[in-house]
């Protein structure tokens, strides 16, 4: 039984294939056209999924879509009626509603069939139903609550619910236009961060500043009976509807707070302007009563059905700070959040929806690994460097681990392009960024010279799964950077280049069970050091993460990075008969 599932006309498109109830393949569009979070139907990702498993799209059963436009109608209609919006904003949700009007012939056209020869019967699935399936349904657990929580999806932007093995029973649901992610994103464009998944700037700023605002924000958003609601006078999406352009391109979103918002907060800031203290400290409230949001729904969800287990998914579910206090500040003791719970993973939460729900088959599969996108065999590694003109060391994975564990003691900046690239926002040890993390002046090397991005923002500890509790007050697994955990007091000065100013760390608990070479490479900078973490970043520079090795040597050969490990070949900016004309970058100095 082949299931094709699909992201479309949204943010982070994406297509995943699930065979027989197993994910084999999932990626997004963006690793295609270089265009962040891309937003329209994701053709290139569909036909990579469908040649990675060698299945011809005549052999595809089912087609499911995380989007249906017929949802929650009535509470649309209702909503139009009792709160009259502006005709654009109506017209705007309707275009995009009509979309999947033409599914079949898109999909069809994507593969290159005609539709007449397309067998697979095509799921037009809620967007929030999607989010469940994505975190529960592929969860270790039998039995969960679930939390699913995100910007606004099919009218829709939060649902809570109680999972027992394929089925759940929904508790509450947030309907338009009250969303904690349209406060948080509102609140981002005030800031000036103005593009689509800039949150997680915010969140990483939060630390520098004190809750100074926290009332304020307390204001715009408050828990009512076991969710919440937005104070409206801040926002003007409910009146002219969110300005989004989605077709074919990165989303732009235009700014939907009031002015209510800038009278009472100050006037927003210009993204090309200083961040002050002032913006630290807005960022710190909003991160503070998110938090607060996201706990008392999490301990009502407690409240009504007593599991000891929770699901988290949905774009808010990114937020890997509030994440980290769950065990801590509710009732729960295990917390499961999927690779790819924003809409990226929508793709395969559509699948598994039809697979286990629809189809009614028993769970199988359980995601415990993030890594199920392209790889490069060797030889394709070799003549990416040959076409640049590179020299190139080529070795063993033993040989390779070992030098590149030689390298970061040394104080090298080393990419590392390895196995199957990562499903999801973070890169988890296949195309990462290493580093040494005891250097202090790592984390502001890496931001000024390689990512060219703020001062401000954190890196990464990859560190061995059974020494999470010795550098970290809580032991809990991270195996997708979804919690950021408080270091141990006297373990933070050993690894300042991924300790945050509040003394966190958004880890990365590393298994050799699913990532055998990542595990051995750390394995061996801890017998040099006495330190099992390495400083781990994304392998890319202000564009999407690397593909391709020869995406991989051009973002090599335009920053500062010292050496790149691309399959068995090791290249060395530093080795003598690098050519000159890349011994200068191409943006700074040599």
């Amino acid at each position: 039984m082949n299931i094709l599932g699909i992201n479309a006309y949204h943010g982070d498109a994406s297509a995943a294939l699930v065979v027989d109830g197993t994910l084999v393949a999932a990626v997004e569009e963006e690793r295609f056209n270089r265009i962040k979070h891309w937003a329209g139907f994701p053709a290139e990702s569909i036909r990579w999924c469908l040649d990675e498993a060698g299945l011809p799209p005549e052999q595809l059963d089912h087609v499911a879509i995380s989007f249906d436009p017929r949802a929650n109608l009535g509470k649309r209609l209702q909503f139009v009626a009792a709160n009259r919006p502006s005709v654009r904003a109506i017209l705007d949700r309707l275009r995009r509603q009509t979309k999947t009007l033409g599914l079949e012939d898109q999909f069809a056209e994507a593969v290159g069939i005609t539709r007449s020869a397309l067998k697979a019967k095509f799921h037009r699935v809620e967007h929030h139903q999607t989010h469940v399936a994505a975190g529960f349904l592929i969860s270790p657990y039998e039995e969960s609550a679930v939390l699913s929580v995100d910007g606004m999806g099919d009218f829709c932007s939060t649902l809570t619910a109680h999972g027992t093995k394929t089925d759940w029973k929904e508790f509450d649901r947030v309907w338009f236009p009250h969303s904690i992610g349209f406060l948080y994103t509102a609140i981002t464009m005030y800031l000036g961060f103005p593009y689509y998944g800039d949150e997680y700037k915010v969140m990483g700023l939060a630390p520098y500043g004190e809750p100074e605002f926290a009332d304020f924000f307390r204001e715009m958003i408050a828990p009512k009976r076991d969710v919440f609601e937005l104070n409206l006078d801040y926002f003007t999406h409910h009146k002219r509807g969110v300005k989004m352009t989605w077709n074919d391109g990165a989303p732009v979103i235009e700014p939907f707070y009031s002015d209510l918002l800038a009278k009472k907060l100050g006037p927003p800031r210009d993204r090309r302007d200083e961040l002050t203290h002032r913006h630290e400290n807005i960022a710190r409230s909003l991160q503070c009563v998110t938090e607060e949001i996201i706990l008392h729904m999490l301990t009502r969800l407690h409240d009504k059905c007593g599991s000891k287990n929770v699901c988290m998914t949905g774009g808010v579910a990114m937020n890997s700070v509030a994440n980290g206090k769950i065990t801590r500040k509710t009732p729960f003791e295990n917390v499961y959040i999927p690779a790819g719970a924003a809409d990226n993973g929508t793709s395969f939460g559509a699948a598994f929806y039809v697979w286990n729900r629809l189809l009614g088959k028993p769970r199988t599969f359980v995601q415990d690994h993030a890594y199920l996108g392209c790889s490069s065999a060797d030889d394709e590694c070799a003549a990416a460097a040959e076409e640049f003109g590179l020299p190139y060391d080529r070795v063993t994975p033993a040989q390779l681990v070992d030098r590149v564990a030689q390298l970061l003691v040394d104080g090298m900046i080393v990419g590392w392009f390895q196995g199957k690239m990562e499903f999801g926002a973070r890169a988890l040890g296949c195309r990462s960024l290493l580093a040494d993390p005891r250097r202090a002046d790592m984390r502001e090397i890496i931001n000024l010279r390689i990512k060219f991005r703020e001062r401000f923002r954190p890196f990464a500890p990859s560190i061995l799964e059974e020494h999470v509790g010795a550098w970290f007050e809580l032991d809990e697994a991270a195996p997708y950077m979804e919690k950021v955990l408080p270091i141990r007091p006297e373990k933070q000065s050993e690894i300042p280049a991924v300790t945050h100013v509040d003394g966190s760390g958004r880890l990365q608990s590393v298994s050799k069970g699913t990532n055998p070479l990542y595990y051995d490479l750390i394995s061996r900078f801890f017998a040099r050091t006495g330190v099992p973490i390495v400083l781990n970043t994304s392998l890319n520079e202000n564009e999407p993460i690397v593909r391709t090795p020869a995406e991989a040597i051009s973002c090599f050969l335009r920053t500062d990075m010292d050496v790149l490990a691309v399959g068995g070949c090791i290249i060395n900016r530093h080795a003598p008969g690098f050519p000159e004309q890349y011994r200068t970058r191409v943006r700074g100095e040599t």
